[in-house]
Order: structure tokens, then sequence, then C-alpha cells
């Protein structure tokens, strides 16, 4: 397959999160990303990180991030390593990081600083809180942004706890919104040239408040917890109890509430008056969520799953082991087993952007340091590889 985004390079200055999921993104459409480590501090965090170590510089937390990238050595603060750096700018077409809003000036990382060296580089920020405002200096995670933009709030029963994700989801979503805006620049390259593209954790997490920001900032409606992860207002959109767990039921229209009881084999239900319309059905939320327990315990999810499907909207709640061993993940191509250098086979998941039809290819993330050789050496013609090891500048 030939790949979007082959013949793009991209310095990557990354760890953990945000900037290794958006950047893998890039590597994974065909884009050559290059992950400048500094070998004194292990790299990458993340290569120690989470329940799995896979080698002294490799993780299953690390891999989930860093597929099909590419790994050199350089350490920027040093006079050496930053000549080094320069020299792999001027082959790049994105200088890409992750850092605290206040590190990319001062390590040279900005648009300001490059442009000398590589007129249209484009230089992606990705930071917890920006780079020009009085936050910049404040360190940031997924959690914290959570927490400050609403989504505590949101998740959950009510009364109990404010509850977080159980992913990184705004890490995630900022890495791909990175990535759009990353990709936005290099398209208007030729008219704009070079460029600062900066998003942030905050803001991404802000924006995707969504709806019910809106409906608060112009109509005072402050949306709050409802049971059973349900919908604020349609109903039935929420958990049910099934004989031996749970299923989720969206009827977000009258014909699929029809639909439903039709299927359920409770066709009466229609002449109900407390559950006509879907007003009358969010009216009487707790009723009616009575009624649907006592039918649907009477078998088991995955029977309700079976009868349901194609006619509603409908899913079964797995477990996480469920979830991954699920037959429709393995017939859609959504996990691949790739080659490892250390435990020989690996199992990931795909890329979910296909390309004609196809599923992109990709492979594990090299070692730290394993393309010093490659790039430094042959393509930057670097002969003193092992002096500038030595003294702490690769």
């Amino acid at each position: 397959m030939d790949k979007p985004l082959e013949g793009i390079r991209v310095i990557a200055i990354e760890q953990f999160g945000a900037g290794p999921y958006g950047s893998m993104y890039l590597a994974e459409l065909g884009a050559d990303v290059i992950k400048v480590e500094n070998r004194a501090t292990g790299g990458d965090p993340s290569r120690q990180s989470g329940a799995v170590t896979l080698a002294d510089d490799d993780s299953a937390y690390f891999q989930a991030f860093n597929l099909s990238k590419r790994s050199v050595t350089v350490n920027l603060k040093s006079t050496e390593g930053r000549a080094i750096f320069e020299d792999l700018v001027r082959t790049a077409d994105v200088v890409w990081n992750n850092l605290r809003g206040s590190q990319p000036a001062k390590l040279g990382l900005d648009y300001d600083t490059l442009k000398s060296i590589k007129s249209d580089i484009i230089c992606t920020h990705i930071s917890a809180y920006g780079r020009d405002n009085d936050r910049a200096e404040w360190p940031g995670y997924d959690y914290l942004m959570q927490a400050e933009c609403g989504f505590l709030g949101l998740t959950g029963e009510p009364e109990s706890p404010p509850a977080r994700f159980g992913l990184s989801m705004i890490d995630f979503m900022t890495g791909v919104v990175a990535a759009l805006g990353c990709v936005s620049a290099l398209l208007g390259r030729s008219k704009h040239g070079g460029r600062d593209v900066d998003v942030t954790l905050f803001d991404v997490a802000l924006h995707q408040l969504t709806y019910p920001g809106t409906w608060y900032m112009n109509h005072g409606i402050e949306t709050s917890r409802v049971a059973r992860s349900a919908h604020p207002y349609n109903t039935p959109v929420q958990l049910y109890r099934t004989q031996d767990g749970w299923i989720f039921l969206m009827c977000m229209t009258q014909k699929f509430w029809e639909l439903l009881i039709e299927n359920i084999g409770h066709p009466e239900l229609a002449e109900n008056h407390r559950f006509a319309t879907m007003s009358d059905r969010a009216n009487n939320r707790a009723e009616l969520t009575g009624v649907l327990d006592t039918i649907l315990m009477t078998e088991t999810t995955e029977h309700w799953f079976s009868v349901l499907q194609t006619k509603i909207p409908v899913a079964p709640v797995n477990s996480l082991p469920e979830a991954l061993e699920n037959p429709f993940v393995q017939a859609t191509g959504m996990i691949q087993t790739v080659p490892h250098r250390v435990v020989e086979e690996y199992r990931a998941l795909s890329n979910p952007i296909k390309i004609d039809g196809e599923r992109l290819v990709t492979r594990c993330g090299n070692g730290l340091g394993a393309d010093n050789q490659t790039i430094l050496g042959d393509e930057l013609g670097r002969d003193d590889l092992a002096d500038l090891k030595a003294s702490g500048a690769i």
C-alpha cells in the first residue's frame, strides 16, 4: 500500500501519552517519525512504564503509543547534540513535541528558532495549558483536565463521587487533534510556509463539552449526571439489567422504541400513555426502567443482543477481555500480530483508519537509539558516533 504521508519526516520530542499517540497516527499513515530521546534519562519514560516489561528499553505501555517509529538518542542540551538535532531538522518536515508550555522556546523547538535552519518547518506543540498564558510553566495531565473541565462532574451515578473516564481520552483526542493541525499546516505549506501549530489538553477537553457546554452558555441549562449512564433527555437510552449482566439500548427515535417493544414481545407498551412519546418516557424514566428491567431479566445479554441487533442500536456491556476477544474484532482486522525484537510475536491494535479498504500495516517501535547508525551515521554522515556517545551527546 502507498501510504498518504510517505516522504514526510517528523522529528518527535515526546513522552507518555498525547504526543506519542498523535505521532503514531502520522507514523502509521506513512510518515517517518523519528523519536529524539535522551539516553542519560532512559529516553521516553514510557519505555519503563506499566505492568509489562518487554526489554530493558521497552514495555507494553510504550508499544501502545509508539508503533512504526524509529529512535535516535540526542542530548539537546549539549553543544554537539544540538548541532546533530539541527542537522536532523534540515532533513525534516515537522518538529513535534509535547513538552510543558514554557519548554519549546527554552529548548529551541519553536518556529522562531528553527526557521533560520528550515524555513518551511512545521513546529507542532502539544502542552497542558499552552505556551502563551500564565499557565505556561504548569505541568498537567489528562486526569486534571477531566477534573477542571467538568468531565468528572458529568460522569458516574447521581450522588456518587465524581468519576473519570476509564481511559485517558483527553490525551488521545489531543494527540489526534494535533495530528490534524499538523497535517493541515503541511497541506498549506506551499502557500503559507512554515509555522507553529499549538494544541493543548485543556482546550481540547473544554471543546469536547460540545452540546452540554452550548446549552449552559446560551440557555443556562446545567446537565447533570443521570442513573444508568443514560442520555439526559432521550429514553430509553441507557443500561438495563439482563439475566446475567447488562445491555445498553439506544432508542434515539420513536421508530426504535416501537421496534424495541415489538421485538422483546411486549407491543402492548405502545398503548401505555406514560410511554407514548419521547417526552412521556423521559418524564417517567424510573418507571420505564423498572418495566424494561423486569422484561429483560428473563433472558441473558447474549439472547437479547441476538434478538435486537440489526433492528435497534444495541450493545452488550463487555469486560476488557470480552471486548478484545469479540469475534467482530478479529473479523474486521482490528488486531495485528507483528514481529518484536525480543518477544518475537506481539499483538497490536490496528489503526482505525483504512486506506482503499485496507488496514494500515504497522510494526513495533524501535529500541532506544536503535537507529543512531542508520540515521546519524549513514544518513547524516557522522563517523564519530562512539565518541559522541562517550561524551553524552548521543
